[in-house]
């Protein structure tokens, strides 16, 4: 205990400092959208890939690389992204939803006196601000409470937690506080109650992760970026003094193959790191070895609508998060090393090692079932070794930055939460290993697309304007910000045109009724037999709704192809809206419509609109 207490002394005079240099950051820039011409459409995106000269491409059309378009952009330097799958199709979309500075971080550095770790929880709660602050729409704060089951722990635990705040500084949110366990009980009526002492319930930031990558590559487009998803690098164009003159480039919708003239690129492909600094130079040690972190969805009532849970020790160390997340519960996530894979599938072994610590923390009155499991997925984390460090074979979860002889810019590892900063560091070590003239970097706490002007009040305005059922709005408005009231009106021309009936809507509105629940006098039966899921009451009165259990809308399957880069059906129901991510089930009951939708707006043929389904459920079929 005195050991703990020294190095608790020693890491307080150390985040007090750190809370007063804090201060001098606390600024706020606005991102103004006025007078910026609109996002412009993929295939006028391409033209410009193909005729103008960039500063600037970028690989890697997820966090990391959606953040240094924006970052270089708006400094004033050309910028063209290149994404070979879709924007955040990889790790970026697959996060456990959290915007944190990494609590068990914190616990391993003061405990192991590591610096590194220290740096990383540091840097991680700074960012946390400017991610809540950029994106309000998106994100928000959520408690988390950590149950305690022996007496000593509870003042340790606090500890901790108090140390995070303390870290936050004028960054931070709401304090941590020490709970009773009558309290605990109220909060989270699910935790197991034997042997409970009490708990210590402290804040983070919660994000919808591909929502927010996709309103950074719309932010950098509208600042003037060439931003293009499905679009491979194949080569890396080098002059006769061995440094980068451009790219060549593969468009996969149409299979054309293109030049790209360009003074740099930024490397920011994630776990596929390794794979472009092989294309530049197939001599260098590989530096990433990714992990990967396994999720599973289930129905919201294992967990409370704004209370999360961490479970600090699982049976074999770990740390797992159970985390409501759009009316769902989240359970994870794993910690296993593995080869790098694009799209990498959740494992059967490391579902039933979650479900099985779910059945340790919750309370005997709950049936843990497989059967409740409505989703899985797995992404990989890109750890890396730094190849400038003395230790070379340590992994960092840190970012590490690299440049190449040919003067190619790699940015790798950290994590979601620092990808601003990473973008941050990533554009300041280009521009000046390439003498390049720029402003300096201007994105903290910069407004990304839809949240400049957005106000918690949207909804109820979506509402009254619109006619809109009051789950549609809150949806409409958490997921596009103020570009809700586009979708809205798209919405409205849909219902002007005219709308069948369906089993989910509403009889009368205001009313949980549904139509589901009129008998079927030709069977005898009570339609409500049917309907799968009749509690649901996910209707609409203007917008028509893709599924009966959830409150996503036609009106957005055409929003996210005209004005969101959507390609494919996967496209749509995995990272426009998270319906993949949240229930199996409602997304292959979609997919045919979102493929009818898409068609009419892309002008696919009968064949191709089938082909876009089979692919589609393959894609949730092999999510986990």
């Amino acid at each position: 205990m005195a050991k703990w207490l020294s190095r608790g002394f020693v890491a307080g005079v150390a985040a007090t400092g750190l809370f007063l240099y804090n201060r001098k950051e606390d600024y706020v820039v606005i991102y103004d959208k006025k007078g910026l011409p609109p996002v412009l459409s993929r295939q006028s995106q391409l033209e410009n890939l193909r005729e103008r000269e960039f500063d600037v491409l970028i690989v890697g059309g997820g966090a990391t690389g959606a953040g240094c378009a924006l970052d270089a952009q708006k400094r004033g330097l050309t910028t063209a992204l290149v994404e070979k799958g879709d924007f955040s199709c990889g790790t970026s979309s697959r996060s456990t939803k959290l915007i944190h500075g990494g609590i068990r971080y914190l616990q391993k550095a003061v405990l192991g006196l590591d610096l590194e770790q220290w740096n990383l929880v540091c840097e991680a709660l700074s960012e946390r601000r400017h991610m809540l602050d950029a994106a309000p729409h998106l994100s928000n704060d959520l408690p988390i409470m950590i149950p305690v089951y022996q007496w000593w722990k509870l003042p340790y635990y606090y500890a901790g937690t108090l140390l995070y705040d303390v870290i936050s500084g004028f960054h931070g949110l709401k304090w941590s506080r020490l709970i009773f366990k009558s309290h605990a009980l109220e909060l989270f009526p699910l935790v197991k109650e034997k042997g409970l002492k009490g708990a210590v319930v402290y804040y983070d930031g919660q994000q919808n992760d591909s929502r927010m990558n996709v309103m950074l590559i719309l932010s950098a487009a509208r600042e003037g970026a060439c931003t293009v998803n499905y679009t491979e690098l194949l080569e890396i164009k080098k002059d006769e003094n061995g440094k980068i003159c451009g790219a060549i480039v593969k468009d996969g919708i149409s299979n054309e193959i293109m030049e790209v003239k360009t003074k740099s690129v930024i490397n920011a492909t994630g776990p596929l790191t390794d794979a472009v600094r092989l294309m530049d130079n197939p001599d260098i040690e590989p530096i990433c070895s990714p992990s990967t972190g396994v999720h599973v969805v289930l129905p919201g009532y294992y967990s409370p609508d704004h209370m999360g849970l961490l479970d600090p020790e699982t049976s074999d160390g770990r740390v797992i998060f159970f985390i409501p997340w759009e009316k769902y519960t989240i359970a994870g996530t794993t910690d296993v090393a593995c080869e790098p894979h694009s799209q990498p599938e959740a494992s059967q072994k490391e579902v039933d090692f979650i479900m099985k610590e779910v059945k340790t923390y919750f309370n005997d009155a709950l049936e843990v079932r497989e059967s409740d499991i409505l989703a899985a997925w797995s992404g990989l984390r890109p750890l890396v070794r730094d190849p400038k460090a003395e230790n070379s074979a340590a992994l960092s979860r840190n970012h590490v930055i690299e440049v190449s002889p040919s003067g190619m810019v790699t940015v790798a590892g950290g994590k979601w939460t620092t990808y601003r900063r990473m973008a941050e560091d990533a554009v300041d070590t280009l521009v000046k290993t390439h003498n390049l003239k720029s402003q300096p970097c201007s994105t903290y706490r910069q407004r990304i697309e839809g949240g400049d002007g957005y106000h918690r009040g949207l909804h109820a305005q979506l509402c009254q304007e619109y006619g809109l059922d009051e789950q549609v709005a809150e949806h409409l408005a958490h997921n596009y910000g103020m570009q809700a009231h586009e979708v809205a009106k798209l919405a409205e021309l849909n219902d002007k045109a005219g709308r069948s009936n369906g089993l989910g809507r509403k009889i009368v509105h205001g009313m949980p009724f549904i139509q589901s629940e009129i008998w079927n006098y030709e069977t005898g039966e009570h339609a409500v037999a049917l309907y799968p899921y009749p509690e649901s009451n996910i209707t609409c009165t203007r917008g028509i709704p893709l599924t009966h259990a959830l409150p996503i809308i036609q009106a957005e399957v055409r929003y996210a192809v005209r004005y969101e880069y959507a390609c494919h059906v996967k496209d749509f129901i995995s990272r426009r809206t998270r319906l993949s991510f949240l229930d199996e089930g409602a997304a292959r009951e979609a997919i045919p419509k979102v493929a009818t939708i898409m068609g009419e707006e892309l002008d696919w043929t009968e064949d191709q609109v089938s082909s876009e389904i089979e692919d589609a459920l393959h894609h949730v079929r092999n999510m986990g």
